[in-house]
């Protein structure tokens, strides 16, 4: 029976059990998923939509939380109905993987640190579908040619922790695909990738579906993303369904005004053509203190110089280094005070390796770095300790750098006790100020990380940044894994921030819509070298390099009468940053292109 749809959630709710009682996290969801189509889940942080996906996967008890109400049916390949929620854990164990994929939102928490990637991979091939050693490992290798990942072979023997984020994620895609399920739940799966490796992931998710008749849950709170992808569209708000219907309807006449809300926070890429400076986003049914457009000095605050950092790779008997990670080659940029420069590029192309470098977070190999007249790369672990007070970093993954066991209050306030800058009640006073700054209730200040949403976490994340009053903040894809909403609120705090306290951002991000609102410079890097920077009107409206051009391309629109088809989408395969011991590549040599415009000439391999 084709017309029966292979999941329906009939009046679902969730309940999670606190300190402070009950919280009810979806209340009354209802909606079916048919045989070949993709259904996307949109809302904010804390609207109960992954509550919902992980209810289906019966995922939820292990969080703590209790299915209080409601039918989950799900059709079974040898065709028989089951209500998920009924069904005890040993039976959901044969269907997890087998019939229901899962791709988790963050990869470095859905992978195993302690095995290889290939024995991830593997296992349940091996467990669901009975193959050999050797006819799982051939089909780890094809899923990863499918989702892209270069050097396959390799990547097998490795760690996760020894993928970049945007690598972690694909793998995670691909051992949801291990085993063809008939229900895919995809949750955030493509929020950590970057924009050409999404149009691929997408492509491919969709040709997955054309062929297998795999139905999807997609949920996301990109709504460019839900453009490309969805048939139909549920949109939540507070754990309750309050609009569904085709996705060009959603798009072209949203009725609740949430859904309105929701369509009008989406940065979209060219917004900002012929505005020179960054300005905040208009948020609706908000009052908005008016934040006039940013013009930061033009009084140096971080000057780098040359910085080119690598990695060995260790091989042979004796663990000697065989080759070098060229990760970061030969970059040199300005920020000023009071101003953001982005660096922006795909996953692997050394943005974060720079910005971690810059901290010395990671020791660079050589380079200047010059932080308001301090010399960064002079300095020994006390002199480093101190010039971390002018300088913070806010992580891409923000579950990952915050301590489960600690309150939030004792974790916003953990720099300030190492430093000893504030004490006793002012130290409170501080934390509370804090909070309020980055919108967070007071209440909050008694919860654990596992108990926010990722949106929260983030900006718990940014008020522990913010604690010592640096003078610079690289932000690593801070506002990656953020929804819309929540974004555009956490991009205008930064900016209000910025105005007000005339910090410096080194925004590292992917989005390139984002990084067009924010930025007053941009670095566009690939291969560890920056092919293009200048300011972002030059390099947005007039950009010069093939790559930045290409990157441009494969940003997802958001309309869905404008899909990205499979056959536009062709990059080339990145080069592998590997070189012998020994290697030295030729120095980075630019040309002007207008004032400040600069384009590499050497050859970047591209």
């Amino acid at each position: 029976m084709l017309d029966q749809p292979i999941a329906r959630i009939e009046n679902l709710r969730v309940e999670f059990q606190t300190k402070d009682g009950p919280v009810v996290g979806v209340e009354d969801v209802s909606f079916s998923i048919n045989p070949g189509e993709t259904v996307a889940i949109v809302g904010e942080s804390g609207s109960g939509k992954s509550v919902s996906s992980l209810s289906l996967m019966r995922l939820v008890e292990f969080g703590g939380g209790e299915i209080a109400g409601g039918k989950l049916i799900f059709d079974r390949k040898d065709g028989g109905e089951l209500d998920l929620a009924k069904a005890d854990q040993s039976l959901m164990r044969t269907i997890r993987g087998n019939e229901i994929g899962m791709i988790f939102q963050e990869p470095m928490t859905a992978l195993n640190p302690v095995f290889t990637v290939g024995r991830q991979l593997t296992e349940g091939l091996r467990l669901h579908r009975g193959l050999s050693k050797q006819e799982a490992t051939e089909r780890a290798l094809d899923l990863l040619r499918q989702v892209r990942i270069p050097e396959p072979e390799r990547r097998l023997k490795q760690y996760p922790h020894e993928l970049s984020g945007g690598m972690r994620q694909r793998v995670v895609i691909a051992m949801a695909l291990a085993c063809e399920p008939r229900l895919l739940i995809a949750d955030e799966p493509t929020t950590a990738l970057d924009v050409t490796i999404q149009a691929e992931i997408l492509a491919l998710m969709n040709r997955l579906k054309r062929e297998t008749g795999t139905a999807v849950m997609f949920i996301t709170h990109d709504m460019a993303v839900v453009a490309q992808m969805a048939d139909r569209v549920v949109v939540m708000f507070r754990g309750n369904k309050v609009e569904e219907g085709p996705v060009a309807q959603i798009f072209e006449n949203p009725q609740h005004p949430y859904t309105q809300a929701l369509l009008a926070a989406v940065p979209k890429l060219g917004e900002m053509t012929g505005k020179p400076l960054p300005e905040p986003m208009k948020l609706l049914g908000r009052e908005q203190a008016e934040i006039k457009p940013i013009k930061g000095t033009d009084q140096p605050l971080l000057t780098v110089k040359n910085l080119v950092t690598r990695f060995p790779v260790k091989g042979g008997f004796f663990r000697q280094t065989v080759a070098n990670v060229h990760a970061v080659e030969d970059v040199s940029f300005t920020l000023n005070k009071g101003r953001t420069l982005s660096l922006v590029g795909e996953s692997g192309c050394g943005k974060s390796t720079a910005g971690r470098s810059i901290l010395r977070l990671v020791q660079p190999q050589s380079g200047h770095i010059m932080l308001d007249g301090t010399d960064i790369m002079g300095l020994d672990q006390s002199g480093l300790r101190e010039a971390r007070l002018d300088m913070q970093m806010v992580f891409q993954d923000p579950f990952a750098s915050l301590n489960p066991q600690m309150q939030l209050a004792d974790q916003v306030a953990e720099p300030m006790r190492n430093y000893g800058t504030h004490k006793g009640s002012a130290l409170m006073d501080r934390v509370a100020m804090l909070f309020d700054r980055v919108e967070l209730p007071r209440s909050f200040m008694r919860r654990f990380p596992h108990e926010m949403s990722g949106g929260q976490r983030q900006r718990i994340a940014i008020a522990r940044a913010l604690a010592l009053n640096p003078k610079l903040i690289i932000a690593d894809e801070a506002v990656s894994a953020l929804d819309v909403s929540v974004q555009a609120q956490v991009l205008n705090l930064m900016m209000e921030l910025q105005a007000e306290l005339g910090l410096s951002f080194l925004f590292i991000s992917h989005d390139m819509a984002v990084v067009e609102r924010v930025s007053h410079d941009v670095g566009v890097m690939y291969l560890g070298r920056i092919v293009e920077l200048g300011p972002r009107q030059a390099v947005f409206e007039n950009p010069q390099h093939p790559y930045t051009q290409s990157l441009m391309k494969a940003v997802p629109i958001a309309d869905p009468h404008n899909r990205a088809l499979e056959r536009d989408l062709k990059f080339k395969p990145i080069p592998s940053p590997i070189h012998p011991v020994g290697y030295e590549p030729a120095p980075s040599e630019y040309r002007e292109v207008s004032p400040g415009h600069f384009i590499l000439t050497t050859d970047s391999g591209y």
